[in-house]
């Protein structure tokens, strides 16, 4: 089941696209009782899928991403926090805030966790997965690498840096989130081409160790990491100006795209 959330008069609420191309109304909590009503809606603006109650980002979990940075492979999941109001919706714009000139894209799988886990042992951590959707982890690398004092969460927390979407897809249609193509491109330009199976840690080792006398609340949206192909390891580096437009494919999740405005 693909899930859609969308803003009506009322405020934000969940649908459904049936396998006939049709959008059927949810009623009640997704992440609590909720049934498929009857009622057909026509979203006017789609929402990013989940409104996350903590959004944590995993860095240098693809080999090849780790070397093309010059970085090693950790040895056990390197992490960090992009606050909740960074969350932008598909289609809308990611905007380039004034005190960076060096802002990149990141494609990523987004694991949105549906009830409250903590302690996790890895063999029942899918167990705890409501879906999965498409993630952009925008990162402004001048205060990743030089302004931010090591830290990562303020490079990678400004308004409009965590798009996510189109969609939310049930678990149970993704069997294997750690075999996944995902394709970034930037302006119809292939950027990234990966496997989630390239990951260092999959998804149950990630929920296991984030897990750990740590609890991830429902709406928990985990950003996996990303592959090799981001803008600062390009020669020269190459960063998001205005007008650029960001589109992530990963198989079985669809394609979320958004296009690259300047401040103000």
């Amino acid at each position: 089941m693909r899930y859609i959330r969308h803003q009506t008069p009322n405020g934000p609420a969940w649908a459904t696209l049936t396998p006939d191309g049709d959008t059927k109304a949810i009623e009640g909590d997704l992440f609590g009782d909720h049934t498929v009503s009857d009622r057909h809606v026509t979203p006017s603006r789609i929402l990013a899928p989940v409104a996350p109650s903590n959004i944590i980002g995993i860095g240098l979990n693809y080999r090849k991403h780790a070397d093309e940075g010059k970085r090693a492979v950790p040895e056990r999941p390197m992490w960090f926090v992009k606050t909740t109001g960074s969350v932008q919706h598909p289609g809308e714009p990611i905007v380039l805030p004034s005190s960076s000139t060096k802002v990149d894209y990141e494609g990523e799988l987004a694991v949105v966790i549906g009830r409250d886990a903590k302690n996790i042992s890895p063999d029942i951590a899918l167990d705890y997965v409501l879906g999965y959707t498409i993630g952009i982890d925008v990162s402004a690398r001048d205060w990743q690498r030089d302004l931010g004092g090591g830290q990562f969460s303020h490079a990678k927390s400004f308004d409009t840096f965590c798009p996510l979407g189109p969609f939310l897809v049930d678990s149970s249609e993704v069997p294997d989130p750690d075999n996944l193509r995902l394709t970034t491109r930037v302006n119809g330009e292939v950027r990234q081409d990966a496997s989630t199976a390239d990951m260092v840690f999959d998804v149950r080792s990630l929920i296991s160790f984030l897990s750990a006398d740590r609890t991830l609340p429902a709406g928990t949206v985990i950003l996996t990491g990303t592959p090799e192909g981001v803008g600062f390891a390009r020669n020269p580096p190459t960063w998001l100006q205005p007008g650029d437009t960001v589109q992530v494919d990963i198989e079985n999740l669809g394609t979320l795209s958004n296009p690259v405005a300047a401040a103000g």
